[in-house]
């Protein structure tokens, strides 16, 4: 594994550096999860809370936790939106965003949890039959 990994928003605005090891990495098919991406899944990793060095932008960092949920909480660069990597609210597991990391994740997801929650297109969009394009489709 390498020995750090960098990541950041979409602005570029909040960069972060997170240090080994990484604990699970999870696709997360809840309802919550697909609210708050916008997506299918949440894809998240979990290290220790300490394992996270801000580079710049910490304080740009917004977080949400949502009342009724026991555990659901969201970090966010309010400049673009992007979920960043955020303490959960025992304090006990940091949540990285897998998609906001720009080195390579050096693991592949161990599994899908709340799978009987994925949304009723989830299984045609993955099938083999789905096309697939490197561009747009329409450019190329």
């Amino acid at each position: 594994m390498a020995e750090a990994l960098n990541g950041q928003c979409l602005c570029g605005q909040v960069r972060y550096r997170i240090k080994p090891p990484l604990h699970q990495f999870h696709l997360c098919h809840c309802s919550r999860c697909q609210r708050s991406t916008g997506s299918a899944h949440a894809a998240n990793l979990f290290a220790d809370p300490d394992a996270i060095e801000w580079l710049q932008g910490e304080t740009a960092c917004r977080r949400f936790d949502l009342p009724e949920a026991r555990f659901f909480s969201r970090c966010f660069c309010t400049h673009c939106g992007s979920p960043v990597p955020c303490l959960a609210r025992n304090g006990k597991l940091l949540t990285i965003p897998a998609g906001g990391l720009t080195d390579p994740v050096p693991c592949a997801p161990q599994d899908h949890i709340f799978w009987e929650d994925r949304c009723d297109w989830y299984d045609q969009a993955v099938d083999e039959s789905c096309p697939r394009f490197a561009i747009y489709p329409d450019q190329g």
